[in-house]
């Protein structure tokens, strides 16, 4: 039997940990909960969690840069919301 409690620190824990969209800090990084929700939505729900980041919506396709910006979050969308009409 172990006496002491295992740690495993948090950057190493696996991929299908439930709240690895959360590091260390705590300090959200990830929003699962808003596939399938409106860009406002969205929007908002990340405005309200990180209100340091800015919000960038990229329709799925687009080229975008490589770089990192720990300041940026992309939310990519796929869907067309209303009818495209000349005018």
């Amino acid at each position: 039997m172990l006496t002491t409690k295992h740690f495993i620190p948090c950057r190493r824990l696996p991929n299908f940990v439930s709240n690895m969209s959360k590091p260390c800090d705590g300090a959200k990084t990830e929003w699962p909960e808003l596939v399938g929700r409106t860009i406002k939505e969205a929007e908002e729900k990340i405005k309200a969690d990180r209100p340091d980041l800015k919000v960038v919506i990229v329709p799925v396709g687009s080229v975008v840069t490589q770089e990192v910006d720990l300041n940026r979050v992309r939310v990519w969308v796929d869907t067309v919301a209303e009818v495209p009409k000349i005018g």
